[in-house]
């Protein structure tokens, strides 16, 4: 930010501009990744340290640039592999996991799709 000491704490309209994130996304940010601490003040005014915005920036490059889902963000930053390089191997378990929820979405959408028949065939009997 210019005019601003590299040091000085940033409000969410800073944060929201330097990320180009819209404000409710860092909102919806800290209440998935309890990492992320704003200093709240009067009128819950978020004021956020330089190591929060550092933070939130590998927050969105894992989520936006490496394909990550914010399940797997939670589990490298429990596990502290979130910094610059993440191990490989839990990068491919984090995409094995993202594929199994894929499976489970295909799994669901056959079954809605018959629950849909199935409502469709009532709803003629019914008639």
């Amino acid at each position: 930010m210019p005019g601003k000491s590299p040091n000085a704490f940033r409000t969410i309209s800073e944060v929201s501009s330097e990320l180009d994130l819209p404000q409710h996304v860092l909102r919806f940010w800290e209440t998935r990744f309890p990492q992320v601490k704003p200093i709240k003040r009067g009128g819950g005014r978020r004021y956020y340290r330089p190591e929060d915005v550092d933070l939130l920036h590998r927050i969105r490059s894992l989520l936006y640039d490496d394909g990550y889902t914010i399940k797997g963000v939670q589990k490298l930053l429990r596990q502290g592999d979130a910094g610059r390089g993440t191990a490989p191997a839990l990068a491919a378990e984090t995409r094995d996991e993202a594929a199994l929820d894929g499976d489970k979405r295909a799994q669901l959408a056959a079954i809605q799709s018959e629950l849909e028949d199935m409502r469709a065939i009532l709803a003629k009997a019914a008639s």
